[in-house]
């Protein structure tokens, strides 16, 4: 599959963690036009509406808008199901810190066992030189820094990443700032370019608490 974005140069190959919104879809674009080969992924990882403060099924929603932007960039669209691991690797944990009297983060947890390991680890079985997602975040000499816009750096959530995976990661929009991401998107004329942005739970969506937790 060519894509009308792709640069004729080729740096490596790819694999976008592509979730539907803004950040990773303008990822992807920014690869293409940096001369990588560039395929995507997206993720099922929970499919429960239990809880949530939509009746819609999320997952669904943002499979859409990832099939939307991966054939307007013209890229191979992977779909994998990690949903019986995230159950286990992530809301498992939730769920008991909370009947701990403790206060979890399941953000951390899911770009520690599911983006950059899951995710990561299959990348790498299926010869992609690099795993990439929208995170804000920059890595450089082999070490994780901060983006370049303070109020949506996300290196907190990412800290886990393993030494040895930080030169196989990228973070194309970790050197800009939210806003010149949301324009370059509808420059570009990215489908996604409105979305609005997730603020809900890592792979599940806004919440209310105490339904979710009675699960």
């Amino acid at each position: 599959m060519t894509s009308k974005f792709a640069n004729r140069k080729t740096k490596g190959k790819v694999l976008v963690a592509l979730s539907g919104g803004i950040d990773s879809a303008v990822s992807a674009a920014l690869l293409l036009r940096a001369g990588y080969d560039v395929e995507a992924a997206f993720m099922k990882n929970w499919s429960s509406t239990k809880g949530l403060l939509r009746n819609e099924c999320p997952w669904l929603d943002d499979r859409r808008e990832a099939i939307r932007v991966a054939a307007f960039l013209g890229i191979k669209l992977h779909t994998f199901d990690f949903e019986k691991q995230y159950q286990t690797k992530v809301m498992d944990y939730f769920f008991h810190e909370y009947s701990a009297g403790r206060t979890p983060n399941p953000d951390v947890m899911c770009n520690k066992e599911i983006k950059f390991g899951l995710l990561y680890d299959r990348a790498m079985r299926m010869g992609f030189d690099y795993l990439a997602t929208g995170h804000y975040a920059q890595v450089k000499n082999r070490k994780l820094l901060r983006s370049a816009d303070e109020f949506k750096d996300q290196t907190y959530f990412i800290y886990n990443i393993r030494p040895g995976q930080l030169n196989h990661v990228l973070f194309p929009v970790g050197k800009f700032k939210k806003s010149r991401v949301r324009e370059m998107a509808r420059k570009l004329g990215l489908p996604n370019a409105e979305r609005e942005e997730s603020m809900g739970l890592c792979f599940v969506g806004k919440i209310r608490l105490k339904d979710f937790l009675a699960q």
